[in-house]
């Protein structure tokens, strides 16, 4: 992490102010870090106190081991929580218990560790029953962290050293980084694999400490439906795993509201703050300490593409809410070329098996899996499958990745099924309580089914089929409204790109200052929309980072079009010397030299697509009636683009960001071959020959030459 607070500390407290963007917060401190600080030091509402140590840390220790200096920051802010709260980690008395939560910078449910009550030990179990006047409380506290800490740090022996533990627990998160649900999580959602994982240490609130306390998740709408109604579930007696694990059968935010309708209130009106700072819907996790509401979480949700639209189209229209018309387009714009349909009609006499919870709309029919390995080998033979489970765990997201949907007997519309359903536009039902399952199929009161039998979930009414249903569909009106407004505002509405390679080199929810700040020393002069075409995320945090920028002294400019000050030169300088510091001398110069053959077939294939020889010889414009003489050179270009990837992608292994570039080239290589010339050499988009500029550009500066340089040596 480059920036103000770079090498100052790998450890900060909730409540620490950054001289930071927000995106640049989010890298450092992960989504879920980013947005406690912001909810403890911003927006005043109740935090747990606490501190989060940064990815920075976690890309040292799983680079290098243990980083160096974290045990003293981690015994000075332990300490200071200590002092804060006047209990001591492990004691004997009055015992401070935390919880050890992981946060990447892009959102991953459910894929990396969490350690609840870590300080329990033999005689500290004594003092919290001693405290709480509940025997049965404390030993329920200590049966779920020895569980908890032994399955995650994979140990059979629990320390009773309660620093020991808190050590052993931290680099358990950062190693979860590197499991096989998470990678799996990052390979399907195109996440890069650099970021690492942040990891939240908090003094423990207790939703399990008796008729008062709960714990639960609300979504600021329902992102099912996009309906503006909260949604979510709670669980009374619980700890936040019991809700989110689809373990236990939750309860509506409806019993929140009759129990304690003063807290009920309460949230709702953290909610509505937390919505429109974000400008969008939020996914939010609360604990409820004996009529004390705490809120642990909160981030962009997740929704299905029937949501995104109706959430986007309700807000832009509401004149309270600061969203515009056209972000509002922009934001949905690749569910508008193939807008979502719901069902509104089935064949006569039709009759669902059972109901369940619809918790990601859609409707989905495949054979029965009961396993996630069987999903994915079925689908591997071309088939439709329907991964059927009494729960899911995040260890099932291999097998939900080839799924056309999911069905659970248990868990609410908040569990990790439902919210990685929603995130992926799969029809999902849980919480089908009469479904029993094992290896061999389900079964349904007197009806049985076996693996390999055909059955049809409708995400939205919650219904389940037996065998393969049809109906008919409807494009859901939000969408018409939206391409109505696109219509009218001129915007145009392009097909829906394959983005998993731009996603994979920086998701746009993390795109950070320093991008910017190389994307403006190789352009010029810029642009929001310029900016955010390179940097792959959208215009909106594009003028945002451009604006935090602008304050800081680093940009200038007047009207759309803005430039790196003297200032911000100076510090694009220091970046490109960090970057050549890490690529190092011989590999620069040789990637530069590499490129150059590239380089050439990249001008002969754009001169043939611009200028095509005559009869006599004479080069004349092509006007591109000869179908056979374009598809040959667009092939000839495809060849590049699969040699260019064999070129960067070991180079982009060496300097990260290079992937973005990957990225762009192959975007604009989709564009091309779905019969967008424009994406070939036109300056009005991101096209191929606008990228390798840049490339080029980018190369010449690492390598410490110029292209005046390169042009005399017949280079450029």
């Amino acid at each position: 992490m480059r920036g103000d607070d770079r090498h100052v500390s790998f450890i900060y407290s909730l409540g620490h102010r950054h001289k930071l963007t927000p995106a640049d917060m989010q890298r450092l401190l992960g989504g879920k870090g980013f947005g406690l600080s912001l909810m403890a030091s911003e927006l005043d509402l109740p935090v747990p106190p606490g501190f989060t140590i940064t990815t920075d840390a976690c890309n040292e220790y799983l680079a290098n081991g243990w980083p160096d200096g974290l045990d003293e920051e981690l015994s000075r802010h332990l300490e200071t929580l200590e002092d804060d709260l006047g209990r001591r980690l492990g004691d004997a008395h009055d015992p401070l218990l935390v919880s050890v939560r992981s946060g990447a910078p892009v959102s991953m449910p459910g894929m990396m560790d969490t350690i609840l009550n870590l300080g329990l030990t033999s005689s500290s179990v004594a003092g919290l029953a001693n405290v709480t006047g509940d025997i049965d409380f404390a030993r329920d506290c200590h049966d779920r962290f020895l569980e908890m800490f032994r399955s995650t740090v994979g140990v059979d022996t629990v320390p009773e050293d309660p620093r020991e533990q808190l050590r052993l627990a931290i680099g358990a998160v950062f190693n979860s980084w590197n499991s096989e649900r998470a990678v799996t999580y990052r390979e399907h959602e195109g996440i890069g694999d650099q970021l690492g994982t942040a990891v939240t240490v908090q003094a423990m609130v207790f939703g399990n400490r008796g008729p008062t306390s709960a714990s639960g998740v609300m979504f600021t709408r329902d992102p099912a439906t996009g309906s503006r109604s909260a949604y979510g579930d709670v669980l009374f007696g619980a700890q936040g795993e019991d809700v989110v694990a689809g373990t236990h059968q939750t309860l509506s935010l409806d019993a929140l509201d009759h129990h304690l309708p003063v807290i009920g209130e309460q949230l709702r009106s953290y909610a509505e703050i937390l919505e429109h700072h974000h400008r969008d819907l939020c996914d939010i996790e609360f604990t409820i300490e004996d009529g004390e509401l705490w809120m642990l979480q909160v981030r962009v949700g997740k929704r299905s593409p029937q949501a995104a639209v109706r959430i986007a189209l309700e807000m832009a229209e509401d004149e309270k809410f600061p969203l515009t018309m056209e972000e509002a387009i922009r934001r949905v714009g690749s569910h508008l070329h193939d807008p979502p349909a719901k069902a509104v009609e089935r064949a006569p006499g039709t009759v669902a098996l059972t109901t369940g919870l619809g918790a990601s709309p859609g409707v989905a029919s495949g054979e029965i899996a009961t396993l996630p390995d069987l999903a994915e080998q079925v689908a591997s033979a071309g088939r439709p499958v329907i991964l059927v489970r009494p729960q899911t765990s995040p260890s099932d997201v291999h097998g939900m990745t080839h799924a056309e949907g999911v069905l659970t007997a248990t868990g609410g519309v908040a569990s990790h099924a439902a919210v990685v359903a929603r995130g992926w536009g799969i029809p999902a039902v849980v919480g089908a309580t009469e479904v029993s399952v094992d290896d061999v199929g389900i079964r349904v009161g007197d009806t049985a089914l076996a693996v390999g039998d055909t059955i049809t979930i409708d995400g939205s009414t919650g219904e389940v089929f037996v065998g393969n249903v049809s109906g008919h569909t409807e494009t859901v009106p939000e969408a018409l409204t939206l391409l109505r407004w696109a219509s009218e505002l001129g915007i145009e509405i392009h097909e829906h790109i394959d983005t998993s390679l731009s996603d994979r080199a920086t998701a746009v929810s993390v795109v950070t200052s320093e991008d910017v700040i190389g994307v403006m020393a190789i352009k010029g002069f810029v642009s929001a929309d310029s900016v955010a075409k390179a940097a792959i995320t959208d215009p909106e945090s594009a003028s945002e980072l451009l604006d935090w920028l602008t304050t800081d002294g680093l940009v200038e400019g007047s009207g759309p079009m803005l430039r790196l000050s003297e200032t911000g030169k100076a510090r694009a300088d220091e970046l490109l010397a960090d970057d050549r510091d890490l690529l190092g001398h011989d590999i620069a110069h040789s990637a530069l030299d590499e490129f150059l053959p590239l380089d050439h077939r990249l001008k002969s294939i754009v001169t043939r697509w611009q200028l095509k020889e005559s009869p006599d010889g004479a080069m004349t414009p092509n006007d591109h009636d000869d179908d056979a003489y374009d598809k040959a050179v667009i092939a000839d270009l495809s060849g590049l683009g699969d040699d260019v990837a064999t070129w960067i992608t070991p180079l982009a292994q060496a300097l990260p960001r290079l992937d973005k570039y990957h990225a762009r080239i192959e975007l604009a290589m989709q564009q091309v071959r779905a019969g967008d010339h424009r994406f070939i050499a036109s300056p009005v988009v991101d096209s191929l020959h606008s990228v390798w500029f840049e490339v080029h550009e980018d190369l010449i500066r690492l390598a410490g030459t110029t292209r005046a340089e390169e042009t005399a040596a017949g280079r450029a």
